[in-house]
């Protein structure tokens, strides 16, 4: 199921699933109105956006109201993340996955929301995306992530990144599947459970967040992943940015924990992640990755009608 692209003039609609939007980061969140607002996008902020009850953040129920109540307003054509934390996952029983089915929209946001982001396409079959925060978006300090989003929700574009992104090749081979992914500390608590993802014959794209997890708890949840038989059922592996002050990337901890058992092609960039830039990379939608094409990774499917 492919939600229908964004039009000059939409409305976009902002939620909090994750850590609500603080003093801290009013100024950037204020910053990001005024770009989409000069965009000719119209915006809907979430009641619950700024609401702190806990003292640390919304409830799973405000945070599932605002979702819900997004997803049920007809205006309302994307519905955006406004930021990363934790606690996304609260709101998978509270979720109205019919109601999602019903009114498929582009919803986006990265890191934390990683699980409603997944959790969503897994029950209902919507692609979402894993892309820019809308109170990141006036941070970046190009206007990359600005294009990106532009592109992929209005233009409609299969082009992931840009020419000038590099691709490095941790693995060679070729593969083709339905991507799914993101966050990987949320990923690996993504495979067992109540609430799971499928793997199965899947691309996974991963990044994680070098201050919350240096390289050791990288490593737990690459074995996680790999006691969970995983690597068995994927297709293939494309990995983002991850800047330990280590020099230790991804791909080495990747490498030290499944050495050569797998024979799946494995990619590495750094234009997705806790990084600058961000390219906006749908979930649910085929891709092919070929390490000896130029471009290493495509999408053979379109994300948005």
């Amino acid at each position: 199921m492919i939600p229908a692209r964004l039009q000059k003039g939409d409305t976009l609609g902002i939620i909090a699933p994750s850590d609500s939007v603080t003093a801290k980061n009013l100024e950037e969140f204020n910053n990001s109105i005024l770009l989409m607002e000069g965009s000719g996008y119209k915006l809907k902020i979430g009641k619950n956006v700024f609401a702190n009850p806990t003292g640390y953040g919304a409830t799973a129920e405000q945070k599932a109201e605002d979702l819900n109540r997004m997803f049920a307003d007809d205006e309302v054509k994307m519905v955006w993340c406004a930021k990363g934390g934790f606690n996304s996952n609260s709101i998978f029983d509270l979720i109205d996955y019919e109601l999602v089915k019903r009114n498929p929209k582009i919803l986006c946001g990265y890191s934390d929301t990683t699980a409603i982001a997944n959790m969503i396409y897994e029950k209902t079959g919507l692609v979402t995306f894993s892309g820019q925060t809308f109170k990141g978006l006036s941070a970046c300090e190009t206007e990359y992530c600005y294009k990106e989003i532009i592109k992929r929700f209005q233009d409609g574009s299969l082009e992931l990144g840009t020419k000038d992104d590099e691709y490095r090749v941790i693995n060679p081979g070729q593969a083709e599947g339905i991507m799914i992914g993101g966050n990987l500390s949320i990923m690996s608590n993504l495979i067992t459970g109540k609430y799971n993802v499928d793997v199965t014959d899947k691309i996974l794209f991963l990044e994680e967040f070098w201050l919350e997890s240096p390289p050791e708890a990288v490593s737990s949840y690459f074995y996680r992943m790999k006691q969970n038989d995983v690597f068995s059922k994927i297709k293939g592996i494309w990995l983002g940015g991850y800047e330990h002050e280590s020099g230790i990337t991804l791909a080495q901890v990747l490498k030290d924990t499944i050495g050569n058992e797998y024979n799946f092609p494995i990619i590495q960039s750094d234009n997705f992640g806790h990084i600058d830039p961000k390219t906006v990379i749908p979930i649910g939608v085929k891709v092919r990755i070929d390490t000896d094409d130029k471009v290493k990774i495509k999408l053979l499917e379109k994300c948005v009608n």
